[in-house]
Order: C-alpha cells, then sequence, then structure tokens
C-alpha cells in the first residue's frame, strides 16, 4: 500500500527549512509507532511517501501525521493499492500502479479544495484494480467524514484526539490540559473525538 503525502501551503511557510524539519521530525516518529517499508520518508520538496502492508496500517498512519502536524501544519495523504516497484535503491522512491493510484488520490484531494464542497478534505484512497471500486468508495465516504470532523476541532481537540490515539488515558491528558477529567469526556463526547477513535478503529483494520 502505498503512501504518497504534500505539505498544503508549503510556499507560503514563513520558514521552510524549520517546516521541513519538522516533516521530517514527526515523519521518524509516526515510523516508530506504525511499520512501513520503506519508511516514510521526505523525498522532493514538500513531498513525503512510504509503503505499508495494508490499507488500515497506511490509514493509521496518515491520521497520525496529520494529527502531529496540525494545527500548525496540514498535509493532503493519498493511499494507493496496487504493485510498485523501487526505482533508486535506498532513496525511496516508486514507481507502479500503486504508487500512481496514491498520486490520482492526492490529485483527486486538490481537486476537490477547488471545486468547495469538501474543502476539508485532507485523506483520499485509489485503487489501481477496477474489481475493487466498492471498497474504494466505502473507504473514501468514511474518510471524507473523517476529515470534516479533524478539521472542526479546537486545538485542544486535536490535542485529546492525538493523545487518545496514542494510548493515553482520559485521566492523563486531563492532568495534561489542566482539566478536569469530566471536561475531556464532555469534549471527546460534544466534538466528535469519540466517533473518530470508533471510526478510526475499524479502518485501520482493513486488509
Amino acid at each position: 500500500m502505498s503512501l504518497l503525502g504534500d505539505v498544503v501551503g508549503s510556499r507560503r511557510a514563513p520558514d521552510r527549512v524549520a517546516l521541513h524539519a519538522r516533516l521530517r521530525e514527526v515523519l521518524t516518529a509516526v515510523d516508530a509507532e506504525v511499520d512501513s517499508d520503506p519508511a516514510l520518508a521526505v523525498t522532493v520538496g514538500d513531498e513525503f511517501q512510504g509503503r505499508y502492508p495494508t490499507l488500515g496500517s497506511a490509514l493509521d498512519a496518515a491520521l497520525r501525521v496529520r494529527l502531529a502536524l496540525l494545527p500548525a501544519v496540514d498535509v493532503r495523504i493519498g493511499l494507493g493499492r496496487g504493485p510498485v516497484v523501487d526505482l533508486e535503491t535506498g532513496t525511496g522512491l516508486q514507481d507502479g500502479p500503486g504508487w500512481w493510484a496514491a498520486r490520482e488520490a492526492v490529485e483527486a484531494i486538490e481537486a476537490s479544495a477547488r471545486g468547495g464542497g469538501l474543502k476539508s478534505l485532507r485523506t483520499a484512497y485509489r485503487e489501481s484494480a477496477p474489481e475493487r471500486a466498492g471498497t474504494q468508495d466505502a473507504v473514501n465516504a468514511a474518510l471524507a467524514c473523517q476529515d470534516q470532523l479533524v478539521g472542526s476541532l479546537s486545538e485542544r481537540g486535536l490535542r485529546l484526539l492525538a493523545g487518545l490515539l496514542a494510548g493515553a488515558t482520559q485521566a492523563e491528558l486531563a492532568a495534561r490540559e489542566g482539566i478536569s477529567p469530566s471536561a475531556v469526556s464532555q469534549q471527546v463526547r460534544t466534538q466528535g473525538i469519540g466517533a473518530i477513535l470508533h471510526a478510526h478503529g475499524m479502518l485501520r483494520r482493513l486488509p
């Protein structure tokens, strides 16, 4: 499963060197949480890519990368299923139907933002095999809802989601935030954090 991403609005970043360093830091951290081969890596400019054994692991990595960068930086991430070859040993540069499917997914995200109907969309999935179009549509429907909810979260909501995804308890997050556990529980319910985690738990099990 190919993952291809790029930074939204990177050319407008006031400090591109710091942005590049932060992106590398996040990719390394996510690699420690979700196995990839080859590892997630910056390739050209503000693009990064990696490869995963399952769609579920690729979706897990995609959400973790976004949450680690938000709210200061956001990314578009395309996922593609299909055969992939490495163009150069050790560089991570890929080619083949799976990589091009991921590229098509990124381009679909960009097109949706220009169209105005799905400005919050940041993650998309493409199959290189036509017979799996039903799976593609179902996954993309879930991703559209996930990204809408993530895009509507407050900064605290983003921290709570990232913390819960990383395995922290609500009591631990309450201590970090300086609020009561009941306040954390309320935000998990009212901001849709629980729904995101529930859906993501199912998506990350996909083969």
